[in-house]
């Protein structure tokens, strides 16, 4: 295996970021993070408690004033050294992001970590934005504007599958918005995030306005969500843990953003490039080892392509290289852990029974098997009401059904509980316009599946949840609006005061 990322000093004091200075826990029980391509033990930690959740509160909820009180031009510069450090310690991101999470090392450079500098960057812009609607006389006797206001305290969950980027997902729209916040990120997956953390604070970024949290979900983070002090709530996972999430939330009336599960449709319309189609569905199935929530999981092929489309992909799929994930070759790593695996492996199990695994469907032997690997895996003749279909696997799994008309594709691509992405394959400008408009999801790909960038909105319908990643659209969750009404014809006596008290006058 080649060089990994080294984390014993870098966290030997803990792995808990409250008011800039890393902090061991308060729990009483370790945790160890291992690398899922060895099963070999990478760091030992002890978890955070509920005090140190009210630490991590009470530092944010103490840099609040003076973070919210900057102008948006200060704020836009911290944010613009942050991207800076960020850039700088690149490849340290990288290397610790595929040692957690076993993500190929020609992944993290060119995607994680690339696309979390250009995040930071886009919201050093946007936040000299944070604009209302422009002042007007809409009673006549009034000027009215709106003003947008930080929230607080925001309290954000995050998941192990893209550690470093749901981060920066949570903290930048928070914090340029004028928000502090308190992140916990997955137990297992958390060295991004305290990186990411401690770059804020090099950039100049007050301590206390970025904190981070590592402990288990039922100790930390329902503390944090129920937490008094705490005014949003911002959880990315999946949709029964969020569900659970809202419950809290909703006990202390906070402000919810939820980016739950998904099941993404690959619709291949009969006039399609099949090729491209068969290229895009492997990309798009196998990203991160299929553990991303917009990732292509149900292609449905209409009968014209439907049986070259399942031989093209069998044949690409078999020329993926497993392996070490800090080998550059390596283009899929192991799932995240032992226990994902065996989950993944499950379902693929089960549906043997009433469908055919293409190809795939087991895990390798040899030099990986200490590993959490799974091989990349085809299922076809799966019915529409399957387990495969219906239920989010999160591995390298994609299974395939076939279509007749138009509407029977649509109907099916939104025949489950789920709505966070989509794509539809056509070469007909008429027909992938229906598809986007049809389709309920938030992000509808044509002729692709994945891109995401910094200035489009990324979240869910249905069960996928509700709000904004990314974009300005993002600040529609970390802000509050204010109306303002001054007025303009210092007349003592309103004429609308009759309708309380005395007559026309």
């Amino acid at each position: 295996m080649g060089n990994r990322f080294q984390v014993q000093d870098r966290f030997k004091n803990g792995a808990q970021y409250i008011d800039g200075q890393v902090r061991p826990g308060t729990s009483g029980r370790n945790h160890t993070i291992v690398d899922p391509a060895t099963g070999e033990r990478v760091l030992e930690y002890e978890l955070a408690g509920p005090d140190d959740v009210d630490a991590a509160v009470a530092a944010a909820r103490d840099a609040f004033p003076g973070w919210a009180g900057a102008t948006p031009g200060e704020r836009s510069d911290a944010l613009h050294r942050f991207a800076s450090v960020l850039a700088e310690q690149a490849e340290d991101f990288a290397q610790a992001e595929s040692l957690q999470c076993g993500k190929p090392i020609k992944l993290t450079r060119e995607f994680d970590v690339p696309g979390t500098v250009d995040n930071t960057a886009f919201f050093a812009g946007a936040a000299r934005h944070l604009q209302g609607q422009s002042a007007g006389e809409y009673s006549g006797d009034h000027t009215s504007y709106v003003r947008r206001e930080p929230i607080g305290v925001v309290g954000s969950i995050a998941p192990w599958n893209y550690p470093l980027q749901m981060a920066a997902w949570k903290v930048l729209p928070a914090i340029a918005a004028g928000n502090t916040i308190v992140l916990k990120p997955a137990e297992i997956t958390p060295l991004t995030s305290l990186l990411f953390a401690q770059a804020a604070t090099e950039a100049g970024i007050p301590a206390g306005v970025v904190n981070v949290v590592t402990g288990a979900g039922k100790d930390a983070g329902e503390h944090l969500v129920g937490h008094p002090d705490v005014a949003m709530t911002s959880f990315t996972g999946s949709t029964p843990v969020g569900r659970r999430v809202a419950e809290i939330a909703t006990a202390t009336v906070k402000r919810l953003h939820l980016e739950l599960g998904g099941k993404a449709p690959f619709v291949v319309f009969d006039d399609a490039d099949l090729d491209a189609a068969v290229q895009g569905a492997v990309a798009g199935s196998l990203i991160n080892t299929g553990q991303d929530c917009t990732a292509a999981t149900r292609a449905y092929v209409q009968r014209p392509l439907y049986d070259a489309f399942v031989a093209g992909v069998a044949d690409l799929m078999a020329t993926v290289r497993l392996g070490d994930p800090f080998d550059p070759s390596t283009d899929l790593g192991p799932l995240v852990s032992h226990t994902q695996r065996d989950r993944v492996a499950g379902f693929v199990d089960r549906a043997r029974s009433y469908a055919t695994v293409v190809t795939g469907g087991k895990a390798p032997g040899g030099a990986l098997e200490r590993g959490a690997y799974y091989l990349p895996t085809l299922i076809a003749g799966a019915a529409q009401d399957s387990e495969v279909v219906q239920s989010e696997i999160f591995g390298p799994v994609l299974v395939v059904v076939p279509f007749d008309s138009d509407d029977e594709g649509i109907a099916l691509a939104n025949d489950t509980p789920y709505g966070l992405a989509a794509s539809a394959w056509s070469r007909d400008v008429y027909r992938a316009g229906r598809a986007t408009r049809e389709i309920k999801a938030g992000c509808v790909w044509v002729n692709d599946h994945i891109p995401i960038i910094s200035e489009m909105p990324h979240g869910g319908y249905k069960a996928s949840g509700f709000g904004k990643d990314m974009s300005a659209y993002s600040f529609e969750e970390y802000t509050q609006v204010k109306h303002v009404m001054y007025d303009n014809t210092a007349v003592v006596r309103k004429d609308w005061h009759r309708t309380i008290f005395g007559d026309r006058l």
